[in-house]
């Protein structure tokens, strides 16, 4: 066991990264440490995110990858991502090891290194999962054109050498997840509680495939959210979606059972136009809202708006909602000051909801979905 076995490792956006060291910083308890120093990116180059601000300084391994100091266990991480709730942190690990070149340039070679780290000495709840009889292996190149082969094969090499092992090997729905990471000096090799993970899927990168009823790309964000967070929604409970044109959302929840009331003048594709169970009002938002007497189980908002005004949008919303009802929305942050803006919108949407979850899904695009539920 080395120095960094044992530290959290997190996944987040590219453009997104300094964002989710910042809401890292905040959300995790101060020590006394002493004074940080800056640590060296790929290229050598000093790092340092807000160390004035707090004792929490981060290695970045890869461009969606960083490291916290020893400290934090997984568990703690994964329950300020959840309660804060932290929205730019997507996957979570616990390092075992980085194994360097040459190794990490063969996958099988990467995948022989595996057993003894698992079978080493190792901290004890990390030891617990990796005797585990059965194991989700998540595999993906965090660092590209660092190596000549691609994540299945990685997967399939490690997957290979732990079925070897006697072990049960799935791609996700496991107690224990191995992450094997490609990174800019090898591939990280990490270890955490499925429960932990924030994603079942390989640093949080989400793979939906389009089907031949899709509308829009759109419907992946509220796709990818069904997946990360149960979204309670009764059985022919009606829902309105603002912004609704072409549909895709409205075909979601409609693949969902509800009866739904599409808001916008622009024209639903062609299949949702004849359903009998998707109403089309053909005008504004603030026309509908000021209009409307039927209350609905869930309303969404996909709407190309400036966030303080989508949130807004949806406090003027919560007068056509019944006791309990949930709202989905997506709040389009851009690139300039994306943290602070969701706060101020978070803070604004607990004036009449509780936010159950707030999170840059895979699918967003310089965006954060957040799913509410009425006060």
């Amino acid at each position: 066991m080395n120095d960094d076995t044992g530290r959290v490792v997190f996944s987040a956006a590219e453009e997104s990264f300094g964002a989710a060291v910042r809401e890292l910083q905040s959300a995790l308890p101060r020590r006394n440490t002493p004074k940080p120093q800056a640590t060296p990116d790929q290229h050598g180059a000093p790092m340092r995110h807000g160390a004035a601000r707090s004792s929490v300084t981060v290695e970045r391994l890869g461009p969606d990858l960083g490291v916290l100091p020893a400290g934090p266990t997984a568990a703690e991480v994964a329950a300020a991502c959840r309660d804060r709730p932290v929205v730019f942190v997507r996957h979570l690990t616990v390092q075992l090891a980085r194994i360097p070149r040459p190794d990490a340039d063969d996958p099988e070679r990467v995948a022989a290194r595996i057993p003894a780290l698992l079978d080493g000495p190792l901290p004890a709840e990390l030891a617990e999962l990796a005797g585990a009889d059965e194991v989700a292996v998540q595999a993906w190149i965090s660092d590209p054109d660092t190596v000549e082969y691609g994540s299945r094969q990685l997967f399939e090499a490690v997957a290979a050498t732990l079925r070897e092992s006697g072990r049960t090997v799935r791609r996700a729905g496991a107690a224990a997840v191995l992450s094997c990471a490609v990174v800019h000096d090898g591939v990280l090799i990490g270890l955490n509680r499925g429960a932990d993970s924030l994603s079942d899927w390989p640093g949080g990168r989400v793979r939906l495939s389009r089907g031949p009823d899709q509308v829009s790309r759109a419907e992946f964000k509220l796709e990818e959210l069904f997946q990360a967070y149960p979204v309670p929604l009764p059985e022919r409970g009606r829902a309105v979606d603002l912004g609704a044109a072409p549909g895709g959302w409205t075909r979601i929840l409609r693949d969902r059972g509800m009866d739904v009331w599409a808001v916008d003048p622009g024209a639903l594709a062609g299949s949702l136009a004849a359903d009998p169970r998707v109403h089309h009002v053909a005008t504004t938002v603030g026309e509908f809202l000021r209009s409307n007497r039927t209350r609905f189980d869930l309303a969404v908002n996909d709407l190309r708006m400036e966030p303080h005004l989508s949130t807004r949008v949806m406090l003027d919303a919560a007068a056509t909602l019944r006791p309990g009802a949930h709202i989905v929305l997506t709040l389009k942050t851009g690139s300039r000051r994306p943290l602070d803006t969701v706060r101020d919108c978070l803070r604004l949407l607990r004036e009449r909801y509780q936010v159950l979850f707030a999170r840059q899904l895979y699918h967003n695009r310089k965006e954060v979905t957040v799913l509410a539920r009425l006060r």
